[in-house]
């Protein structure tokens, strides 16, 4: 079948809530440039509005506020309003300066959105919670009693201390150099609780005194502080179980968002499968094999078929040493097929050999998985950049 948006929802059956668009690579411009085009159709033709990829919750709102209303120039937006070097990816920035050209014009509910779903997270480390903590509580301090606030903002400023302390690279590999399990770490954990709470018990006061946008960004702000602070705090941990646990606190992460843009309407997101699908993800760190609930099994569990899930995969890579697929692989499958590219009914599949990937930097797709897909997006092979075509 074609990629494009009538034969997804002919395949899907309905339009979901939440339509996930999965990659097992990052960068491919090939991949980016076939999802560029199959969000515009679906945008144009299904009616969704926000635009999500896995990217920074709190760096992507520089990228809305351009998006939303022009604030900003592109270059500002791409340099500013990216995590992990996305912001240099020329797909991710195509998509973006259309995302601004479609909302000329457009107002309200018409316009596109766009959001990042990551955590402000690194590979390397996490971020200080200081802008996110100080956004919350002035937000909750311009609009309740302050006899209401669990705490001064000159509290959190003295217990947040010297923001190094907390971006300290040297704490993803050597829990001692992490602060998040100190004495004003775990001070923080309990004003950031109590700042949420107070959030939530203010529901009808703050939603009547706040702006939809100011409202959703106040609940991003209460759900990534505490969030944050439980990274920190299982940053710092030596238990067996540390890895899992920060690899599952950025999923919750991740999902938490997720469900946040499927309850303002129509979403599509756009992450790696790992992040996406319905089974447990894993990987092998150390010796260990560590598996977790990632953010696409714990969305699918509350939105059931509200939520649709397309894997995708390639043939090769051969610009990092990824050949030809066997025949017998799941992507060998597909690679025989003669339309390119295309969307695959994932039926019939889970009986394949698992391919060996030959560059840590791609992720074949898991027989055991495939049941669990709405479908497979399927492109022969991903060209170098410069040799990618954009619309």
């Amino acid at each position: 079948m074609k990629v494009d948006a009538a034969t997804v929802m002919a395949l899907l059956g309905s339009r979901p809530r939440l339509l996930a668009l999965g990659e097992p690579t990052h960068g491919e411009e090939t991949l980016l440039s076939l999802r560029n085009e199959l969000f515009r159709q679906l945008v144009e033709q299904e009616g969704y509005r926000t635009i999500a990829l896995e990217s920074d919750c709190l760096m992507g709102l520089a990228v809305d506020d351009y998006v939303a209303a022009g604030t900003g120039t592109l270059d500002e937006a791409m340099e500013r309003g990216f995590s992990h070097g996305w912001g240099a990816f020329a797909g991710n920035r195509d998509l973006v300066r259309w995302m601004r050209a479609y909302n000329e014009g457009r107002s309200g509910e018409e316009r596109l959105r766009f959001a990042g779903v990551d955590g402000p997270l690194e590979i390397t480390g996490a971020a200080s919670p200081r802008p996110v903590l100080t956004a919350l509580h002035g937000y909750l301090a311009a609009r309740v009693d302050a006899d209401l606030l669990p705490c001064t903002a000159q509290t959190l400023d003295r217990l947040l201390g010297d923001d190094d302390r907390w971006t300290e690279p040297a704490a993803m590999m050597d829990p001692s150099r992490s602060v998040g399990r100190t004495p004003e770490a775990e001070r923080l954990r309990l004003h950031a609780d109590d700042l949420a709470a107070l959030l939530d018990a203010q529901t009808p006061h703050l939603i009547a005194t706040s702006t939809p946008d100011e409202w959703d960004r106040a609940r991003l702000y209460g759900r990534t502080a505490t969030g944050l602070l439980r990274y920190h705090y299982w940053l710092a941990d030596t238990s067996p179980g540390r890895m899992t646990w920060l690899l599952g606190v950025r999923d919750s992460m991740i999902a938490a968002n997720l469900l946040a843009l499927a309850e303002r309407g129509p979403a599509l997101v756009n992450a790696h499968n790992s992040h996406l699908q319905r089974d447990k993800s894993g990987m092998r760190l150390g010796g260990m094999q560590l598996q977790w609930w990632c953010a696409g099994s714990i969305v699918s569990a509350r939105l059931g078929a509200e939520y649709a899930f397309l894997a995708s995969a390639l043939g090769t890579i051969r610009h990092h040493g990824v050949d030809t697929p066997p025949p017998d692989t799941i992507e060998g499958l597909l690679y025989a097929l003669p339309e390119d590219p295309c969307l695959v009914d994932p039926g019939g599949l889970g009986d394949a050999t698992p391919r060996e990937s030959t560059w840590f930097g791609y992720a074949a797709l898991d027989p055991a998985h495939v049941s669990h897909y709405d479908g497979i997006v399927f492109v022969k092979d991903a060209l170098p950049s410069e040799r990618v075509s954009r619309r």
